[in-house]
């Protein structure tokens, strides 16, 4: 969300729909061979002793003040609430990806000890209410705009975190590195991405009935912004049509609040006596927040944030393999394929297939099986990708601890939730079991613990 866009800019020369829709064809799908790699890492930030609690907004300034001292490889960026983002250079393997920023988070780490702050891998915050640590042009107006539609926005906004994998585009020809294919994939595959590595069942200090809250948040939003295009043809030209239909959030003023308007679609203003300029479609762009975003390269950004300080490896690991490795992407693209007709021709996330992975994680049996083979897939590939022991463990860890066993990082949250409602303590075979026991119990989304409060 914190694209660096500058908040005005003086008024250039207007462009026309037909520039705009060609503007867009040229910069968001850049082709080639599948060379680069990124990663976007947010964390919440919390009380180190007292990890359920925020870090008050002074203490965030300083820490931030301290983190921009660093000589970091990686763009640090500060979210609406606060969180911290860091977002990698573009690799040109997964290990010197993984290298940089790993190296990045240890120097942030150590400053933020120093601090008695840390960092939580949470999709959704699970114990505190939205709250806006940056008060800027283009947040408040960002608020106004998505309170129009509900609550969600701001949540989104605030109390979301999330692991976004950059990949390229892929090859102007067909196959399975080619950018149509890619495209559909990151779409279907990203259902399987959501159930496998959803962690934010909690907000609030209460079970909301959703493995992924986070996912849940984008899909009730506004959907003219959080929606993807129709799948099918070219997606460039559907991406076009995307970006001019889509809502204008905001109109940037050089001083004072800006303009929210209502009802105006891109392709309005283009036709309106003020139309806007080319860094006014750039800006446009970036309030734009589908689950994949074409970008020159694709952001996949349905992956809630990973628990543990190097738990956000284990997704870009799987990700980039299924992409990149044409053996992994054809076995993915075939055992996603199947999963498409479960959305109903419906865009993500706002159709059944997104709906199912973000309320069931792995409980889902379709998803459950897509997952294990694509892990599979993704573990026979990564070898070829060049992974070192350490990542290749770390994949085998996640997949017979979770994917395995139907489960996701959020299950471990609900184990929690169950065992202080139970008044019963477990090792960690006996949770698991539990955890069986309490699925078979109370159905896939645990209906009848909804809106117990579990905050210690």
């Amino acid at each position: 969300m914190s694209d660096s866009v500058s908040d005005c800019t003086e008024r250039r020369s207007a462009v026309t729909e037909a520039e705009v829709e060609a503007l867009v064809r040229g910069i968001c799908f850049k082709t080639g061979p599948p060379r680069t790699l990124g990663v976007e890492v947010e964390w919440l930030i919390h009380e180190l002793r007292q990890p359920q609690l925020p870090a008050s907004p002074e203490r965030l300034q300083a820490a931030y003040a301290a983190l921009r001292t660093l000589p970091l490889r990686s763009a640090l960026t500060v979210e609406p609430g606060g969180q911290l983002e860091l977002s990698s250079l573009p690799a040109a393997s997964l290990m010197e990806c993984i290298g940089s920023v790993s190296a990045d988070l240890d120097a942030v780490r150590a400053v933020l000890r120093e601090a008695d702050l840390g960092l939580s891998g949470y999709g959704h915050d699970p114990w505190n209410p939205p709250s806006r640590f940056l008060h800027e042009p283009r947040y408040d107006a960002m608020e106004r705009y998505l309170d129009r539609a509900g609550p969600e926005g701001r949540a989104m906004m605030c109390s979301s975190a999330s692991v976004q994998v950059c990949l390229d585009a892929g090859y102007e020809e067909p196959g399975p590195l080619g950018h149509g294919r890619r495209w559909w994939l990151a779409h279907q595959l990203g259902a399987v991405l959501v159930a496998a590595f959803a962690h934010s069942p909690v907000a609030d200090g209460r079970y909301t009935g959703w493995r992924s809250t986070r996912q849940s948040l984008w899909a009730a939003m506004d959907p003219g912004r959080s929606a993807a295009p129709p799948l099918g043809g070219d997606p460039r030209a559907a991406w076009a049509r995307h970006v001019l239909d889509a809502p204008v959030m905001c109109v940037r003023a050089p001083d004072g609040p800006w303009e929210v308007p209502e009802g105006l679609t891109f392709r309005a203003w283009t036709r309106s006596e003020t139309p806007p300029d080319r860094a006014d479609l750039d800006y446009h762009l970036t309030t734009l927040f589908p689950p994949v975003r074409p970008r020159g390269h694709l952001e996949l950004r349905m992956i809630d944030a990973q628990p543990g300080d190097d738990g956000w490896i284990v997704p870009l690991a799987v990700t980039a393999a299924l992409f990149d490795d044409p053996e992994a992407a054809e076995v993915a693209y075939r055992t996603v394929k199947p999963l498409a007709e479960r959305a109903e021709a419906r865009p993500a996330p706002c159709n059944p297939l997104w709906n199912d992975a973000a309320r069931y994680g792995l409980t889902d049996p379709e998803l459950r099986e897509a997952a294990v083979t694509c892990f599979a897939a993704a573990a026979e590939a990564l070898p070829r990708l060049g992974a070192t022991a350490e990542v290749r463990e770390a994949v085998a860890e996640f997949t017979d601890r979770y994917v395995a066993r139907g489960r996701c990082p959020a299950d471990d949250l609900l184990n929690r939730f169950h065992r202080r409602f139970d008044g019963q303590t477990h090792d960690q075979a006996d949770d698991e079991q539990h955890l069986d026991q309490a699925d078979g119990h109370h159905g896939r989304s645990h209906g009848q613990l909804d809106g117990k409060d579990i905050r210690t």
